[in-house]
């Protein structure tokens, strides 16, 4: 059987060093499986160098393979210059769904008293992401504007996608937009969030406003959520949820291009923090993010062994923190590199105890 395909994306700074720590987890001596790594360097310096054409074979790789592995890159602010690289994967892919789950991390004490998982699923697209703004008039007359868009299909996307979720994981679906002050635009997503709670009656459902859902976040801790959001109302929140864990470290990223039935058809997977340019070159940075987004790409693959080793690293990464394997932002004095090596010891471990155990461990 060919090996698992994955396009890698490079990126810039600390990004990148993370982004080579996770892929020392996913040698084959360590995984005992076979990845095919299909690299594209998305370094600001290439993207501008090729005028973003690599962003762009790039995302046509993961629509050919289905799995895609990217570091933290570089926007720059300047106009005219090769902006984000997200925004066109993004639409080249067609991505529409963005999942970040918060989640414990053990031997680490959250500074609110959370521990049950919280997953944010939000737009990938649309809302007041790529709207059109202007202004008119002048002095204390001045006003701004901008025209913003949701559609039918991408709310229903994140609606089905948020109710699938929580039915693996035994969650439950709390929030959704603020309808009340806007019932055509917002309504349209609260209008799919109802209509998927139909189809999923087993699912327990709890609407929420967007402003009760922050109130009511640090009340509900104890509870595994899923809260589906607008683009700009999940990107916010996401960002509270992790760090409601103690560090954004804890998570990965994932975006999620849906095919017919409303199933992943590409994956990509990420960090959610950035390039972090005063942690470059110093081996202090915690990869368990990276790493981590390398773990929830191999988990959607239809292969046993590839799916195992998803596990194993799960695993392993979380054993390691609760193990005292800790960098310095969780108060900790492990390197960056010693890390990644624990994480590989145990994953060692871990794969050949269940192999000896035969094809029922692991699971």
């Amino acid at each position: 059987m060919a090996a698992q395909k994955v396009v890698v994306m490079e990126g810039d700074q600390t990004g990148q060093e993370l982004l080579e720590e996770a892929l020392r987890v996913l040698a084959p001596d360590v995984i005992g499986t076979q990845i095919e790594l299909v690299r594209f360097d998305l370094s600001l310096e290439n993207r501008r160098n090729t005028k973003n054409q690599v962003v762009y074979e790039a995302a046509a790789a993961m629509r050919e393979y289905g799995y895609g592995l990217k570091a933290a890159t570089i926007t720059p602010e300047t106009s005219g210059d090769v902006g984000s690289p997200n925004a066109i994967l993004r639409k080249e892919i067609n991505g529409t769904v963005i999942v970040r789950t918060g989640r414990r991390i053990p031997g680490i004490a959250p500074p609110v008293g959370v521990y049950s998982p919280i997953s944010v699923v939000r737009m990938a697209v649309d809302d007041a992401y790529g709207a059109k703004e202007w202004r008119e008039g002048s002095g204390q007359d001045e006003i701004a504007m901008r025209t913003e868009k949701i559609s039918r299909s991408v709310c229903h996307g994140v609606a089905e996608y948020a109710f699938q979720y929580a039915k693996r994981a035994k969650a439950k679906v709390f929030g959704g937009p603020k309808f009340t002050v806007s019932p055509i635009y917002e309504g349209m997503f609260k209008e799919e969030l109802d209509a998927a709670s139909k189809r999923y009656p087993d699912v327990e459902y709890e609407p929420q406003l967007i402003d009760a859902t922050y109130a009511l976040l640090l009340v509900k801790a104890g509870e595994a959520l899923v809260i589906p959001a607008l683009n700009r109302d999940g990107d916010c929140l996401s960002d509270l949820v992790l760090q409601m864990f103690g560090s954004i470290a804890g998570s990965e990223s994932i975006l999620l291009s849906l095919d017919e039935n409303w199933k992943p058809k590409v994956i990509m997977a990420e960090a959610p923090h950035g390039t972090a340019p005063s942690l470059q070159g110093k081996n202090v940075a915690n990869p368990m993010a990276m790493i981590l987004a390398a773990a929830s790409l191999l988990a959607h693959s239809e292969r046993r062994e590839v799916q195992l080793a998803s596990r194993a690293i799960y695993e392993s990464t979380l054993e390691a923190v609760l193990g005292g394997v800790r960098t310095p932002d969780l108060s900790g004095g492990t390197s960056t590199t010693e890390f990644t090596n624990s994480v590989i010891e145990r994953v060692r471990t871990k794969l050949e105890v269940w192999s000896t155990l035969g094809d029922t461990a692991g699971r």
